[in-house]
């Protein structure tokens, strides 16, 4: 047997955007310590805006590369290692670096640094469980929930809300951040609970560029554009959106099975919920 049969599946597409992933993260990183080297909160501001639009571009990449090999029949497991190693850089270390020199840098000692590396720990352990799991035979009719919130939703819900919060702090080092700095530790605490815990959330993972909507449902999707694009709302819209999927998993068991599957079947084409 040639050498050459042994080497992983390495397909064209899927990695290419998983690629994307982990290049918007390296910049984020670079950017936010460009962003530690100014004296000034103020002139820091404009560096960590866009380190955090660059982490909503990597959950834009993530979102596309797993549709991508679904899609084509392509999912493979160089193509799931690789995507967890991006998700470290973009979700993990990205997030976690921002938070801690953005907003919990003047949280006593060093509460901030340790918070941050929490959730990084957290999110590493996450996506390795997720790895194992995935790797592990399915049974017939098996559930496709997540076990724990995704770490793309972590990270997109704590720059969703450090975005709002920066946004109404370009101050010199965010001093009217005020009690907003415990808030948002405790928020990085809680999601990092949440990663690791056994709370199911839906993955949702039928959505792809084939699956049939409705006119509603493209009535939506355009009302979010306009709120994503438009000056007033496009501050507030993301934290919406990243919190309404948080919610929704911690809710999730409390609601009526019929309205759940009825509700996941509407978003998911024909997911089988149990």
């Amino acid at each position: 047997m040639s050498d050459s049969s042994k080497e992983p599946k390495i397909y064209l597409l899927p990695n290419l955007m998983t690629a994307g992933n982990l290049c918007c993260g390296f910049f984020a990183v670079l950017t936010i310590f460009k962003g530690m080297q100014m004296a000034e909160f103020a002139d820091a501001y404009p560096f960590y805006e866009k380190a955090i639009l660059l982490i909503f571009g990597s959950c834009l990449f993530d979102l596309l590369d797993g549709r991508l090999a679904r899609m084509g029949g392509q999912e493979s497991p160089f193509g799931q290692e690789f995507d967890s190693l991006a998700d470290v850089v973009s979700f993990g270390m990205a997030p976690a670096l921002l938070v801690s020199k953005a907003v919990l840098f003047n949280l006593e000692g060093r509460i901030g640094w340790a918070i941050a590396f929490i959730y990084l720990l957290c999110g590493a352990m996450r996506l390795a469980r997720f790895n194992c799991l995935a790797n592990m035979p399915k049974k017939e009719g098996e559930s496709m929930d997540f076990r724990g919130i995704p770490i793309p939703m972590a990270a997109g819900f704590i720059a969703s809300v450090t975005f709002l919060l920066i946004y109404f702090s370009k101050n010199d080092q965010g001093s009217d951040l005020g009690h907003w700095n415990y808030v948002l530790g405790a928020a990085m605490l809680g999601l990092s609970g949440l990663m690791i815990s056994n709370v199911r959330y839906p993955s949702f993972k039928k959505v792809d560029f084939q699956t049939r909507g409705t006119l509603w449902g493209i009535v939506c999707g355009a009302l979010l554009i306009v709120l994503l694009i438009n000056e007033n709302t496009r501050w507030y819209t993301p934290t919406a959106i990243f919190s309404l999927y948080l919610i929704y998993g911690l809710i999730r068991p409390l609601l009526s099975k019929r309205w759940r599957r009825n509700f996941e079947q509407a978003i998911d084409g024909d997911q089988e919920n149990s």
